[in-house]
């Protein structure tokens, strides 16, 4: 790939790496990364993938830019209010790097949708707020084979794990969601805007590395976050073998739309 002036200037931090170089940088503005959810999680995640080069990014989110978004959506702006989620994000993506193909999906996923959505990516990230949602990224990308990073937050904590086929899937740790009565709303408990900052933000450094194909991805580990005591925690899982979607006898072979567990305040993650 013949790279312009002006892109070996922007991109010069990370060709400089020897892990990255000019080979790294060009599977980079190659790479199809899919991110489901442009709030908290969502936000970070897609500049920092904006930012290092990421050749086309999608953006899917059904939702319009709510003024409770703002504490932590940091892609949208006050002008914003009102506007679609995902126009608002190209927005801002294409304003921080014009090399950036910004795909956008103004639709919520469904079992009717998703793998047609996702198969054109080489990796999605899902930052989604409800656990229906989750679970059906998780369903949808080990049937498509396709590697995704689950991302979770709530009040000064959050947790992430990458799949990629072959590893732990959220069905192994989590066979269902859990039951209503069980999970607080966000009126309840609430969630500090700097937790879905970082995470997002590692959600992203997962993408870059499953792209670049280096470093070590946060397969068969949840790295669980604390910020309240500043504690981050790497905790080691493995594959169920009674899994009911991956394990030796699955109870999941189709998609199947959970029942969403409603969060009862406007905003989502």
């Amino acid at each position: 790939m013949d790279f312009s002036d002006l892109q070996i200037e922007r991109y010069s931090r990370n060709m400089i790496l020897k892990e990255v170089g000019g080979k790294g940088q060009e599977r980079l503005l190659n790479g199809r990364v899919l991110i489901i959810g442009a709030g908290g999680l969502g936000s970070p995640c897609a500049l920092y993938l904006a930012a290092a080069g990421v050749g086309t990014i999608g953006i899917v989110d059904s939702d319009k830019v709510d003024l409770s978004n703002l504490q932590r959506q940091i892609i949208h702006f006050t002008k914003d209010i009102g506007k679609k989620k995902v126009i608002s994000a190209k927005e801002k993506i294409e304003a921080l790097n014009p090399d950036i193909r910004v795909n956008v999906h103004p639709l919520r996923m469904t079992s009717e949708n998703i793998r047609e959505t996702i198969k054109d990516y080489h990796f999605v990230v899902d930052g989604t707020d409800n656990f229906a949602s989750k679970f059906l990224i998780n369903d949808a990308c080990y049937f498509e084979k396709k590697p995704f990073s689950h991302g979770g937050i709530l009040r000064f904590y959050g947790q992430t794990i990458t799949y990629v086929p072959g590893t732990t899937c959220l069905r192994c740790l989590f066979p269902a969601p859990p039951p209503l009565d069980q999970v607080p709303t966000c009126s309840q408990a609430g969630v500090l805007g700097v937790v879905a900052g970082i995470l997002g933000t590692i959600q992203a450094a997962e993408a870059i590395k499953y792209l670049l194909g280096a470093g070590s991805l946060l397969v068969d580990r949840i790295q669980y976050i604390d910020i309240f005591d500043m504690n981050f925690q790497l905790i080691k899982v493995k594959r169920n073998d009674d899994c009911p979607l991956c394990g030796k006898h699955p109870k999941i072979t189709e998609l199947k739309d959970e029942v969403e567990i409603l969060c009862d305040l406007r905003g989502g993650n």
